[in-house]
């Protein structure tokens, strides 16, 4: 089953966010600081997929065209939108945090080299053992994120499996069009276009920046136009 990894993946967030709502009432100054270490986890991890870039350039050229796009379209307010409607549909009340949960969640379970990769393995080959990893990573991330920023993060298992489960089934005819070589160049430049923007979601935790990550999610677009031109050329 194609969607197997991605049904499951949503399964596991949905679960982590449910057992995260059981640690509401823990100490705020205990949230604080669970907050700040997985802010600073992030910031790590961002960084790492960061230095995986093989041609820096690219990943700068599209976060700036990515960047236009993003704010042309203006898909940092569309989200908060989305995530304020589904408070007022649900009834949850946040006071404001709703929304933010929705965003910061989808944002770091969408963007990142597992997602992609994960999908692709569930459409090229129906092996799903990425995806099964990032479901327990993210089945417990949900629960951290829950008990600091709230139920909205239960709600980013949906895009979640919208994004994965795209990619999985396209993934079943991309070979007949895509070369390998082009898939390879284009999976490690994602990974460090995606790093950058995990590292400004851990700023952004921390409180340190602004950035509007959700703005700079069209560069993930870029990178696969300049990669392929770059290879076709």
């Amino acid at each position: 089953m194609v969607l197997l990894g991605t049904i499951v993946n949503g399964l596991a967030i949905i679960i982590g966010s449910l057992l995260g709502t059981q640690l509401r009432k823990i100490p705020e100054k205990v949230k604080v600081t669970v907050m700040q270490a997985i802010a600073l986890a992030v910031i790590i991890i961002g960084i790492g997929m960061g230095l995986k870039s093989e041609n820096f350039l690219i990943v700068i050229g599209s976060l700036a065209v990515g960047a236009v796009l993003g704010e042309k379209w203006d898909l940092e307010d569309k989200l908060n939108r989305l995530g304020r409607w589904l408070e007022a549909k649900t009834g949850a009340k946040e006071e404001g945090s709703f929304a933010k949960g929705f965003v910061t969640a989808t944002l770091i379970y969408v963007v990142g080299a597992m997602a992609i990769v994960g999908a692709l393995d569930s459409g090229l080959r129906n092996d799903h053992a990425v995806l099964y990893t990032k479901s327990m990573l993210d089945g417990f991330s949900a629960i951290l994120f829950t008990s600091t920023l709230g139920i909205g993060v239960l709600f980013s298992a949906f895009p979640v499996m919208i994004y994965q489960g795209s990619i999985a089934i396209l993934a079943t005819q991309i070979t007949q069009y895509v070369p390998q070589h082009i898939m390879d160049a284009f999976i490690v430049e994602m990974t460090a276009t995606g790093g950058v923007m995990i590292l400004a979601i851990g700023l952004n935790i921390l409180g340190v920046t602004k950035v509007r990550v959700a703005n700079l999610l069209p560069a993930i677009l870029v990178v696969a136009v300049i990669v392929t031109v770059l290879n076709v050329i």
